[in-house]
């Protein structure tokens, strides 16, 4: 059987020009050698600029992990020595502790470390302001302070609850601290009129001619027509005052008449 090639002359002809047209020429180049593929840092490295920034890890530690166990790098040097061995704590002295320190004051018992909550709610009403009024100041300084000290007790025993999860006596602490602030603030409320009053009287102080603060000896020297004032009223006080003389009992003249009067 013949190919059509030979059958159809013409158009294997034409299939052949096409295919010539259609195919580039070739040209020569030439020979580039391939490198193997390496990993190492002269081969890939990239291209520097100035503002090219830095990637390098100067983490010497780079690759331990304490959480997945991976170890340092290299091995590290350990002695043999044997470490020393801790005392149990029956064999230690006991602790001397002073029975009078005062930081037991921050508990209000020393056998119990919070009180029970029935305990906790003994307590009465805060001072009012009219009340804190008539102390003095050394009856504030004091009551101050013994409001700090409740109130210290109170932290102490509530930082002890959380700590241990007792879960009871929150609500009654809570109340108790409540009346203390509000002393408290009837103490500040007080102290704080007083110096309103002092500054008043300051600057009255400043206006009075007979007052001299400059002189601390002797601040107040009154003036002069005050003192003669004065003399003059003891003069006429003691002018006012009946004089009392002596009479002579023979010189008083008998109340009975001449008749009545007994004869010699």
């Amino acid at each position: 059987m013949a190919s059509p090639a030979a059958l159809r002359p013409s158009m294997g002809a034409i299939m052949q020009t096409c295919r010539s047209a259609v195919t580039a020429p070739k040209v020569a180049v030439a020979a580039v050698p391939v490198r193997a593929l390496s990993t190492s840092a002269a081969l890939l490295k990239r291209h520097k600029y100035p503002t090219a920034r830095v990637t390098r890890d100067n983490s010497k530690k780079r690759g331990e992990s304490a959480v997945h166990k991976s170890g340092t790098r290299w091995k590290l040097s350990v002695s043999d020595e044997p470490l020393p061995e801790p005392v149990p704590r029956d064999e230690l002295p006991p602790i001397q502790v002073d029975e009078d320190h005062g930081l037991w004051d921050f508990f209000y018992d020393r056998e119990t470390i919070a009180m029970e909550p029935t305990e906790l709610a003994k307590h009465g009403r805060s001072w009012t302001v009219s009340e804190l009024r008539k102390k003095s100041w050394d009856d504030l300084h004091k009551l101050w302070w013994v409001c700090v000290k409740e109130r210290n007790r109170l932290a102490t025993a509530e930082w002890e609850r959380n700590k241990s999860k007792l879960g009871f006596g929150g609500a009654e602490a809570s109340s108790r601290d409540r009346m203390v602030k509000i002393t408290m603030r009837g103490i500040k409320h007080v102290l704080t009129e007083r110096f309103y009053a002092w500054e008043d009287a300051v600057k009255l102080a400043e206006q009075d001619p007979e007052i001299d603060l400059s002189n601390p000896e002797k601040p107040y020297e009154p003036s002069t027509f005050l003192e003669e004032a004065e003399e003059t009223a003891e003069a006429s006080s003691s002018e006012a005052q009946p004089t009392t003389t002596e009479i002579d009992p023979t010189t008083i003249p008998s109340s009975k008449s001449q008749a009545e009067a007994p004869r010699l």
